[in-house]
């Protein structure tokens, strides 16, 4: 499946790095999300990204958007990185069913068992109005996400 710009964005209900549940609908009718699929936590360019994130965060969450990143790894490594790595933006475990969310939003490598990196920016409506998926060897540039959330 593909998820386009203009397309209702899947809801879903997943866990953070707190064992607490999260949902998208949530937000509806209040923030726009920013949801950063990434493959693997504990890897160099995962952490990378994930560290720029955090490090312009006032950028991407703030009170008109709110930042949820995941990937198929469980809460329990999430909050160990989590942790080690100071991040304050929620890490959401689509570790079971395994990858069900990453195939949602059409970006789970069924081969390797996780996410590619899929970016997508979903409006208060729910309506996804930003979509960037790449291959997991590639890094992406978080100045487009600052571009698209300045079109919102």
């Amino acid at each position: 499946m593909t998820l386009d710009v203009g397309d209702p964005a899947p809801d879903f209900l997943l866990r953070n790095e707190n064992n607490q549940e999260i949902s998208l609908s949530s937000y509806r009718g209040t923030k726009a999300v920013l949801l950063v699929f990434y493959p693997l936590a504990f890897t160099g360019t995962c952490q990378g990204e994930l560290t720029a994130l955090q490090q312009s965060l006032p950028d991407f969450q703030n009170d008109r958007v709110q930042v949820l990143t995941v990937s198929v790894d469980s809460p329990y490594a999430h909050k160990i990185w989590s942790d080690r790595e100071s991040y304050t933006f929620p890490l959401l475990s689509d570790f079971w069913p395994h990858g069900a969310v990453a195939s949602a939003y059409g970006v789970l490598n069924e081969a390797k068992g996780y996410a590619n990196r899929g970016t997508f920016l979903i409006d208060r409506a729910g309506v996804v109005r930003f979509r960037e998926v790449l291959p997991a060897s590639q890094s992406r540039a978080i100045a487009t996400w600052r571009e698209a959330i300045a079109a919102l």
